[in-house]
């Protein structure tokens, strides 16, 4: 990756700039702002949008879905914007940079101690802005699994397993393939529990009762 080609300012820009912005947790806002109180007491205390959809608010599940993957989205825009006029493959570098330091951020945002989300819905918003085709093929791996398997937890960990698979295919630049794979990774690292459940085939399906420590994919 010529990274040589990026000076350091804009490196600085696109890493710090896109982890702050990962950082704000729009689950915690649209609870507390929206009268449900805080999202971290209820559920299983993930700040995503499946945990907040469990204050019986869809207008807060919403607006939580759509910030946290907004942000990651945005991250990149802006990387985007910055290398407007510079090689397709400085503009890929950077915008993979800045969508992976707001991923990071979603998952240990500052703002929350380093206690954040497992970071699908970042996911999403982040692969989209990147590389659009792979984010429409990951979201439609998520779907396909969730309508068969009806369950959310393993129609994230497929979606993250298929998107460098995706990368490929659709000859994507090589910083999105690390970026693709990083997130899997971390996906994986954030979902042991789920994975814990899946193996012992107590995983909660979509729409079922949960328990405390259920199965958020955000």
């Amino acid at each position: 990756m010529p990274t040589d080609q990026l000076s350091p300012m804009l490196i600085a820009i696109a890493v710090i700039g896109g982890y702050l912005l990962g950082s704000i947790p729009f689950g915690v806002i649209a609870t507390r702002l929206g009268g449900a109180g805080d999202v971290r007491s209820i559920g299983s205390g993930n700040i995503g949008a499946t945990n907040v959809l469990r204050t019986g608010r869809k207008d807060l599940a919403l607006v939580t879905l759509l910030g946290d993957g907004g942000k990651g989205a945005m991250a990149v825009f802006i990387a985007w914007f910055l290398t407007k006029d510079a090689p397709q493959a400085v503009q890929a570098t950077l915008t993979a940079l800045a969508g992976g330091a707001a991923f990071i951020g979603h998952i240990f945002p500052v703002w929350l101690k380093f206690k954040g989300g497992k970071g699908v819905a970042t996911f999403f918003g982040t692969l989209l802005a990147a590389a659009w085709p792979v984010g429409i093929l990951a979201g439609a791996t998520w779907i396909l699994m969730a309508l068969i398997f009806r369950m959310s937890s393993l129609a994230a960990l497929t979606a993250a397993v298929a998107a460098p698979v995706y990368v490929f295919l659709t000859d994507r630049p090589y910083p999105v393939a690390v970026l693709a794979v990083v997130m899997a990774v971390l996906i994986f690292i954030r979902h042991k529990d789920n994975i814990g459940r899946l193996l012992k085939g107590e995983e909660p399906k979509i729409g079922g009762k949960k328990p405390a420590t259920s199965a958020d994919p955000a």
